[in-house]
């Protein structure tokens, strides 16, 4: 399978469980190790089979134990601990920890530190900045890969719809709004709901599959709470959401995938799951791999038409072996506005994608193309 999301080589261990110690297995060539402490544990590792495939990164050794591995052939690599992030990560970000030290007064947040630290070399990095950036995104791409849990055939099990839109769209729009049941919908059939992590369409999104269930009177107290706050530029946004949040404290889960290329924006606090991403290109083509069950393209600008194009010539050229549905939630922006959608139908006439391309206003009409469109596999 052509899914970037499987791996069947070069394993890589991450905790002190049945993964290798308990298992007994001794053999750690061609291996890596991330972020383990080992200093307390007595290991003999002369029975282990170590070489210069082996490699130790971020993992805690008592010194001379280290050397000796050295001496074998095995490779370390430690991250300086001044960094403002852990290039090693074992999960993905959840929003307490991205919003940690933030206040309505002052946003003190680690989300706004690992910008301001990212954005003061992101034109040219050190090589040593641009290793440990490249190794975060390593780190998330593994996170993604656990949570979504790809089969053989290379479709996650967690039947991922992604959703794109304009960050800029007000919460008290109407594009703001069908999205949001849109999501809502989807999560209550099943599917799990991925956004771009940021404000507008992507809130949207999530809050929507965060929502699934709740009767209508629900939804209007959301409404009424976010009107305070329409635009993330607007005093009191994150408070809003918090007060969603405290209302409903537990919802259905949903992913966020964000980066820090484009600018500090408020974190998306409805995502259970945030894979944030340093390199943009990398985040997008994730974004798009990853949502095998389908794309829903709420109204949105530069961005999102490039997503548009990237997710098209994914059907294409059937870049990962399926062939994914592509809804367009908006008929007078992309059949009138902007005419995407008759240049998609174009480019795909005679292609197997070209029956999975769809035009609506309704989002049970998205919920129902979405049913009979699953992920087609194309045999090459």
């Amino acid at each position: 399978m052509a899914s970037k999301f499987i791996q069947d080589y070069c394993p890589i261990l991450r905790t002190i469980d049945e993964e290798w110690l308990l298992s007994g297995t001794t053999d750690l060539t061609n291996t890596t190790l991330v972020d383990v402490d080992l200093r307390a544990l007595t290991i003999s590792w002369d029975k282990y089979t170590v070489d210069d495939t082996t490699l130790f990164i971020g993992c805690e050794l008592d010194l001379e134990v280290e050397i000796a591995l050295r001496r074998r052939g095995a490779n370390f690599l430690h991250a300086p601990e001044q960094l403002p992030y852990r290039p090693l990560r074992r999960n993905l970000y959840t929003y307490q920890e991205l919003m940690e030290g933030y206040s309505e007064k002052e946003d003190k947040s680690k989300d706004l530190e690992i910008y301001q630290h990212f954005e003061f070399g992101k034109q040219c990095p050190s090589i040593n900045e641009a290793l440990w950036q490249r190794i975060h995104d390593f780190s998330i791409d593994e996170g993604l890969r656990r949570l979504l849990d790809f089969d053989k055939k290379g479709l996650p099990k967690r039947k991922a719809v992604g959703f794109m839109g304009g960050h800029g769209t007000s919460r008290d729009s109407v594009d703001y709004k069908t999205s949001l049941r849109t999501a809502k919908k989807l999560a209550e059939a099943g599917y799990f709901v991925v956004s771009g992590g940021g404000p507008g369409i992507m809130e949207a999104a999530n809050l929507g599959a965060y929502l699934a269930g709740a009767p209508e009177e629900d939804l209007q107290w959301v409404f009424t709470t976010l009107a305070a706050a329409p635009t993330y530029k607007d005093a009191g946004f994150q408070e809003a959401a918090l007060a969603i949040l405290e209302r409903f404290p537990e919802g259905t889960e949903s992913l966020a995938i964000p980066t820090w290329f484009y600018g500090h924006e408020p974190s998306n606090l409805f995502a259970s799951y945030i894979a944030k991403y340093f390199s943009n290109s990398i985040r997008e083509d994730t974004l798009l791999a990853i949502a095998l069950y389908g794309i829903v393209y709420a109204p949105g600008s530069a961005g999102t038409t490039q997503e548009i194009f990237m997710d098209a010539t994914q059907n294409h050229y059937v870049t990962f072996d399926y062939v994914s549905p592509m809804v367009f939630l908006g008929t007078k922006r992309y059949s009138e506005d902007t005419q995407l959608y008759p240049v998609l139908t174009q480019l795909a006439a005679g292609r197997d994608y070209a029956n999975y391309l769809y035009l609506t206003d309704d989002p049970a009409e998205v919920v129902n193309f979405i049913d009979k469109h699953p992920p087609f596999y194309v045999n090459q």
